[in-house]
């Protein structure tokens, strides 16, 4: 039975300050799989000065969500869909001013999917980006609401090599540096929490992933210049474990590149897309 509160839908976060160093930025870059070898993302005096990949903004991000209903069940919650928008780069350091929104609530039969957004701006007003989640509510439809709008298909196209591939490994304890972050959903690293969630194990986040093949795409695509990437959206269709080996591949298309990212098993990073200039 749904225990899905509809009356979120719609209501706002007062604004929330978010504060935040270097030290911020090189862990979270640490934990979407930077080292030694990737200097200016991990070392506050590197040549050039520290690199902010677009993907952080979900660290702030995290600290200014909305109220979801009473009684949430984490461990049944599973991300969906990410999308984030970059307005202006980020600084190494500062201050953001955020505002959390619960767009809407979809109903899928099997489950709900909560779909969130999350802005950020200076402290003088100027927009730095928008940060939007889908979430699936395990076992919480049913409820009789809009199932929401058909997602746009994004493959790579037919019979095309990638433009860029990269392979890398996860390391066994990424997830246990990346919930250092503000990602402690109990599915990452309690293994109980993990089977009630209907995994033998704990399974990566998929923001992680979402860094790395964020990386990949600075590294790969920009030559290292986080200040060209505009958008990037994903789908989360496969699990990753810490320990496995991940794949992020793309395709030019139009303004931007398909993206995918995959392991041995399946596909766990389609239907993306990224926008660059």
């Amino acid at each position: 039975m749904s225990n899905v509160d509809l009356s979120v839908i719609g209501t706002k976060t007062e604004p929330i300050v978010f504060e935040y160093t270097w030290k911020d930025v090189v862990l979270y870059n640490i934990g979407v799989g930077a080292g030694e070898k990737n200097l200016a993302f991990v070392y506050e005096n590197a040549p050039g000065g520290l690199k902010v990949l677009p993907s952080f903004c979900v660290v702030p991000a995290m600290k200014a969500f909305p109220y979801l209903g009473d009684n949430i069940e984490w461990s049944l919650m599973l991300h969906g869909e990410q999308i984030i928008r970059l307005s202006q780069p980020l600084a190494p350091q500062g201050r953001i001013i955020q505002v959390g929104e619960v767009l809407n609530i979809y109903d899928k039969g099997k489950g709900a999917v909560f779909r969130i957004r999350i802005k950020g701006q200076t402290e003088d007003e100027k927009n730095l980006y928008e940060a939007e989640w889908s979430i699936f509510y395990l076992h919480a439809g049913g409820f009789g609401g809009d199932p929401g709008p058909r997602a746009e298909r994004i493959p790579p196209p037919e019979g095309r090599e990638p433009d860029f591939s990269i392979t890398e490994k996860v390391a066994e304890n990424q997830a246990v540096i990346y919930r250092l972050s503000g990602d402690y959903n109990p599915l990452h690293l309690d293994p109980e929490a993990a089977r009630r969630g209907g995994f033998d194990r704990p399974i990566l986040h998929g923001l992680c992933t979402y860094g790395f093949a964020t990386r990949a795409i600075v590294n790969e695509l920009l030559d290292g210049d986080v200040t060209r990437l505009k958008e990037f959206s994903a789908r989360f269709t496969g699990v990753v474990y810490p320990g496995d080996t991940l794949t992020t591949e793309g395709w030019k298309s139009g303004e931007g590149y398909v993206i995918q990212a995959r392991t041995c098993r399946s596909v766990v990073l389609s239907n993306a897309r990224v926008l660059i200039e």
